[in-house]
């Protein structure tokens, strides 16, 4: 299964008014942002700031007010994005036999693991993994994967298909700093072949420094958006950082 690379530069995701409640309290309120496809996005703020709701409303995973539209590289507003997803953290049973090979065929395939593997899911498997540099983790069982190998499978998951948008919440917790460069470097590398708009979570600011084209920074509203360095040195992140 061949992937189509998309390097349009063009496309553009705008959401609007997005806010979350629960009873009377806010959680979030008035988050306009546009992503724009090949632009990494980071979002920082305090614990509490509502970061992971943010991603969890995009998902469409929690109730919210507000829309996500999706404008394609021919400026047609079209349908909501594709969207792939990474989790801070999987939670399994870390005593399961299941191997890499059997997640992607449990997850690209109706027949049952048990019958036989699916030649199609097979070599979506093999695809992606490649692209994640991770093509040796094939036939590893997940209980044996190291923190930063768990993350470059839930990469190679997440990008199969490839997405419109790639969310990522906080993906290298707990991961140590040669697996940290490691998937920051291939996401990196990624978001520039395929085109891919990027917002990942991130409490590493040397990270956001490095690899991010935009900052949002978040508490419970947008308290300020704008490249790195000026986000850093704004009386925002001062304010709650400093």
């Amino acid at each position: 299964m061949k992937l189509t690379l998309k390097k349009c530069k063009l496309c553009c995701t705008e959401i609007k008014n997005f806010s979350v409640k629960r009873g009377n309290q806010v959680i979030l309120e008035n988050i306009n942002l546009h992503l724009h496809c090949g632009d990494l996005t980071a979002v920082i703020g305090p614990n509490g700031a509502g970061k992971s709701t943010l991603l969890k409303a995009i998902l469409g995973e929690i109730h919210h007010e507000g829309s996500l539209s999706f404008t394609d590289e021919k400026d047609r507003l079209t349908r909501k994005p594709n969207i792939g997803y990474v989790p801070q953290m999987l939670d399994f049973d870390k005593t399961s036999p299941v191997t890499v090979r059997d997640l992607f065929n449990v997850t690209y395939s109706n027949v049952p693991l048990w019958l036989k593997r699916s030649r199609s899911s097979e070599e979506i498997a093999k695809e992606a993994l490649e692209k994640v540099e991770a093509s040796s983790l094939l036939d590893k069982k997940l209980g044996l994967l190291s923190g930063g190998e768990l993350q470059r499978v839930m990469l190679a998951l997440a990008i199969t298909p490839m997405p419109d948008i790639l969310l990522l919440d906080e993906p290298v917790s707990g991961v140590d700093h040669r697996g940290l460069k490691i998937f920051y470097d291939i996401v990196s590398g990624m978001r520039k072949k395929y085109d891919l708009t990027i917002i990942v979570i991130s409490h590493d600011f040397e990270f956001v420094k490095k690899y991010a084209d935009k900052v949002v920074l978040l508490d419970k509203t947008i308290k300020c958006v704008g490249k790195p360095l000026d986000v850093f040195k704004s009386e925002e992140f001062q304010e709650l950082f400093v």
